[in-house]
């Protein structure tokens, strides 16, 4: 008897990191300790994970993070998505998605929780992004994502990020290993009591820049930096060197996550501000 807590990670394939955290959840759990249910879904997208790719699902190329809750009789990917939403998702009481920088992305940790016009289940997901414990705590919206469907289906829900770039590291699994132990503490599903974490910063708005053209980034800050508006954040050039693209800070805030792949693409993410 008790709460049920939704898992998943992996929802895209290259983000080890997470799916690293929530294998080791499944492994580790003790039934006779446990007040309540969980369910893990370690390597949600499987076909993504065997082949290492990023942001897509071979199979159609679309990003399952933005196909939630899913079509029944869509794409490949879609269809995928409405799987994982009806037999895991929203089965839980609570759901978390465990997810990382992927294959050429770096970043800092930070949990998101959604925005909705639910007040009580708004409340109830930012108590579950303070009990996971990592510093950055941003609100955010994104359409499609797997928290975002979770909250609209009126399931307090948080996405967590650590770890990325294909690696994965026994401070980024811990770090997402120990938020789980937090939340099933902050649920009563485990005899467990975890001190507060003193420093966090709440975020509520972010930026998001892209390129503009194909070309060779080349950054001027790190992850985790704080940046100012208008600051150069780096350009995307040419292979002679020429600038075809400068970038400068739309906001004052901090550099969340950032591509670390020199090659970059028209319509690739380069980096997000948060504020």
């Amino acid at each position: 008897s008790g709460p049920t807590l939704a898992v998943t990670a992996g929802i895209h394939g290259a983000e080890y990191a997470s799916v690293e955290a929530a294998l080791r959840l499944g492994r580790s759990l003790d039934p006779g300790q446990l007040h309540g249910q969980v369910i893990v879904a370690p390597i949600a997208n499987p076909s993504a994970f065997a082949a290492r790719s990023i942001y897509i699902t071979p199979a159609d190329g679309k990003n399952l993070n933005r196909q939630f809750p899913g079509l029944a009789h869509g794409t490949f990917t879609q269809v995928l998505a409405h799987w994982l939403f009806t037999e895991i998702i929203a089965k839980g009481d609570a759901y978390v998605d465990l997810h990382g920088g992927d294959m050429i992305e770096a970043l800092v940790p930070f949990v998101l929780h959604y925005r909705s016009d639910d007040v009580q289940v708004d409340e109830a997901s930012a108590r579950l992004a303070h009990a996971f414990g990592i510093r950055y705590i941003l609100q955010g919206s994104t359409p499609g994502s797997t928290y975002a469907a979770a909250s609209q289906a009126g399931i307090p829900a948080v996405l967590a990020e650590a770890g990325g770039q294909g690696v994965w590291t026994e401070e980024t699994v811990g770090i997402l290993s120990n938020g789980l132990s937090r939340v099933l503490a902050h649920l009563g599903m485990l005899d467990s009591s975890l001190p507060p974490v003193e420093d966090i910063v709440e975020l509520d708005r972010w930026a998001w820049l892209r390129a503009d053209v194909d070309g060779v980034f080349y950054p001027a800050v790190d992850v985790g930096a704080t940046v100012v508006t208008g600051q150069n954040l780096g350009r995307v050039a040419d292979v002679f060197g020429a600038t075809l693209q400068q970038l400068n800070a739309p906001l004052d805030g901090v550099v969340l996550f950032q591509v670390s792949s020199l090659a970059m693409n028209r319509g690739d993410p380069l980096l997000a501000i948060a504020a």
